[in-house]
């Protein structure tokens, strides 16, 4: 998958691995991520989780014949960060022929929990 002029390139969004059952991304604290008060900012989290979902969806459709989409998603920060690297496992809780749902936690480099999030992902015929 390329990733350059995307979003996921604009904020320094980086694949450390994947796996159709295992996506792990990573994303840097700094300029970039920040809010205006010198925080992660939680729209920040919240794109690279959907990064990582949508991501890991892909890798369990043949992308010749389907698109894959977020179609919703929800945060709860639990943690504030201002600096470093926050890392995005995610994994696929259910797995079905039109969606998908995937649980997503973002972690500082102490792993502590600084987001969780559940993202549903569609899968859409393309259009011939």
């Amino acid at each position: 998958m390329e990733f350059k002029n995307t979003l996921m390139e604009s904020l320094g969004i980086e694949v450390v691995s994947l796996d159709k059952n295992r996506v792990e991304m990573t994303m840097p604290v700094d300029g970039r991520t920040h809010q205006p008060l010198g925080f992660l900012h939680g729209g920040a989290s919240i794109a690279l989780a959907e990064s990582a979902a949508s991501i890991g969806a892909c890798l369990h459709v043949d992308l010749e014949s389907y698109h894959v989409f977020g179609i919703e998603i929800n945060a709860n920060h639990v943690k504030s960060k201002r600096d470093g690297t926050v890392t995005a496992i995610a994994k696929p809780i259910h797995v079905g022929k039109t969606t998908m749902v995937w649980e997503v936690t973002i972690q500082d480099e102490e792993s502590n929990l600084i987001c969780i999030s559940r993202c549903t992902i569609g899968v859409v015929p393309k259009k011939s």
